[in-house]
């Protein structure tokens, strides 16, 4: 006999536990990190305590998972692109941050990291260590590998990482965190991404 859960019972898991990081991503932003208890949590999100703590068993480890999986959607499990062409991969690389950056959820995430900063620093440094910082190196690893390639030359690939994410969020996502009506049009998004692509490529491409 078999103890493996079928896929019926795999998928009934993975909804209640998406249905548990709406519950709690929601109930965070609306009453705080710590007036949100996780009974309140299992119980918005339709699932009983247990079925919760199974899965949850403080909330420190809840917003890890949301910080999670907030960063990871925005790859779509997706590769890095090859390196070989700088100009191609930035643009995907950068049409992938936007897509992340303004997906639903991803700022009311960093909402609710700051106004818990001064109460709950740890909130912030699992935003950092385990969403931000993965991110980031997956594209500083692709400033290494084309730099191996000899498509760029570049010393310090972090600081290249920092210039190129920088120039995209500045204009895409941290308006958003004070004016919660920006939302630049495509046109304007796929501008900006391109005028970030040329700028690394003025900057670092092997001549």
């Amino acid at each position: 006999m078999t103890t493996e859960p079928s896929a019926y019972h795999q998928r009934v898991a993975e909804e209640k536990r998406a249905a548990i990081l709406r519950a709690a991503t929601r109930l965070f932003l609306d009453s705080g990190y710590d007036r949100t208890s996780l009974a309140k949590i299992a119980e918005v999100a339709g699932v009983s305590k247990a079925t919760l703590f199974k899965q949850f068993p403080t909330k420190a480890a809840l917003f890890d998972a949301i910080v999670t999986v907030s960063w990871r959607a925005g790859d779509s499990g997706e590769d890095a692109p090859p390196p070989g062409d700088l100009r191609s991969g930035l643009t995907l690389i950068g049409r992938r941050y936007v897509a992340l950056l303004t997906r639903p959820g991803m700022a009311d995430l960093f909402r609710i990291v700051i106004a818990e900063l001064p109460r709950f620093p740890e909130l912030a440094e699992s935003q950092f260590h385990r969403g931000k910082m993965p991110y980031f190196d997956s594209v500083r690893r692709y400033l290494e590998a084309e730099r191996d390639a000899g498509t760029v030359v570049l010393d310090d690939p972090e600081l290249a990482a920092t210039q190129f994410l920088g120039m995209i969020s500045n204009y895409v996502f941290w308006p958003r965190l004070l004016l919660p009506r920006w939302a630049p049009d495509g046109a304007a998004v796929e501008s900006v991404v391109d005028e970030a692509v040329l700028m690394m490529a003025a900057r670092y491409a092997a001549r």
